[in-house]
């Protein structure tokens, strides 16, 4: 199979063209090559440095192509509402040109990477009173150290719970709202051209080739950079703060199985989470990190807090298990240790 990858060059990109190549599909490679996620960098050798706002430039690529994986997007939450036209210029109008292009040229099979940020807050429930949407944590009970949800009728602490696919989208940042837009825009593609989507809904994602010092790092290599300066990680809020982190092998083996999906499934669109399955508090990766890289300095839980951070939002790997026969097979245990002396992009 002929597959156009964009953001080929990417942290996840990269490990999809590698497995795909394994697979026996031919790829052609697209990334816009974009300062902030690739600095001085050149592109790869073969790279097709094309913008996917280009529509020209995409229709010669994608002729004789018989599936798209769009990995390209401006990431990070945004610094400030100024951001708003770099995401929705990028992620929106990008995605748009892209499912544009394709059905001119006849191209109707796609994967999308998602994200875990479409949700918002996770799932929580009260033990008295059932699944509770819980309210905007203020900052004078965040200011307290109270750093939980509480029903609204009961004032009880509220539980965490797996996110399945249908839970409601609650976009939070600029970016969270791009990723919902480009969820939006392929659905509609496939009601109004036909053809198949999926989207993968990706959790924070980490492993060798990660970007360190960019907007496009997560949480995992901000603290291995603190290790690595001889400083103590920093953890917010109480450090009990819940996610899932999926290593990038099983990203890409989880875009291989959406690839095999969308080329044999009937159209239409659906959405998977591509998670490890594995809850792991923000305080205990700070001490997986640490424990892989040797250095014996125990993470510094601060009480500080962003007031647009979600408290917890963990994934139900079982939908992605169940339909695209996806599975992690490293675990954050395993992992986040490793990821401690992984070789990482500058």
């Amino acid at each position: 199979m002929r597959v156009l990858l964009t953001g080929s060059a990417g942290f996840i990109g990269g490990a999809a063209a590698d497995v795909f190549t394994d697979a026996g599909h031919e790829v052609v490679p697209v990334d816009l090559m974009l300062a902030e996620a690739h600095g001085e960098t050149r592109a790869p050798e073969g790279t097709h440095q094309v913008d996917v706002r280009d529509a020209d430039a995409l229709t010669e690529l994608l002729r004789g192509c018989d599936a798209v994986c769009h990995q390209a997007a401006v990431v990070g939450a945004g610094v400030t509402v100024s951001d708003l036209p770099v995401y929705a210029s990028h992620n929106d109008l990008g995605t748009a040109t892209l499912l544009a292009v394709m059905h001119e040229v006849g191209v109707a099979r796609l994967v999308l990477a998602s994200s875990m940020v479409v949700y918002g807050e996770g799932s929580y429930s009260c033990p008295e009173h059932g699944m509770r949407q819980p309210l905007p944590r203020s900052r004078a009970v965040l200011d307290g150290g109270d750093f939980d949800h509480h029903c609204p009728d009961c004032d009880r602490p509220l539980d965490w719970g797996l996110v399945g696919e249908d839970a409601r989208l609650d976009p939070r940042s600029a970016y969270a709202a791009s990723k919902v837009a480009q969820e939006h825009y392929a659905a509609a593609w496939v009601r109004e051209a036909g053809g198949s989507a999926v989207a993968l809904r990706y959790h924070n994602v980490y492993g060798p080739g990660m970007p360190q010092n960019t907007p496009y790092s997560g949480v995992a290599a901000m603290f291995r950079s603190a290790l690595e300066r001889g400083e103590s990680p920093r953890v917010f809020e109480d450090g009990a703060q819940l996610r899932d982190f999926v290593h990038v092998a099983d990203v890409a083996r989880a875009n291989l199985a959406a690839l095999e999906r969308v080329t044999q499934c009937d159209d239409g669109f659906e959405a998977f989470n591509v998670c490890s399955g594995q809850p792991v508090s923000i305080g205990d990766v700070a001490h997986l990190v640490a424990r892989g890289s040797g250095h014996d300095l125990a993470p510094e839980v601060t009480g500080q807090y962003r007031l647009g951070d979600v408290r917890h939002v963990v994934a139900s790997p079982a939908l992605a298990a169940e339909t695209l026969g996806f599975r992690a097979q490293i675990s954050p245990d395993e992992g986040l240790p490793e990821f401690a002396t992984a070789p990482l992009r500058d």
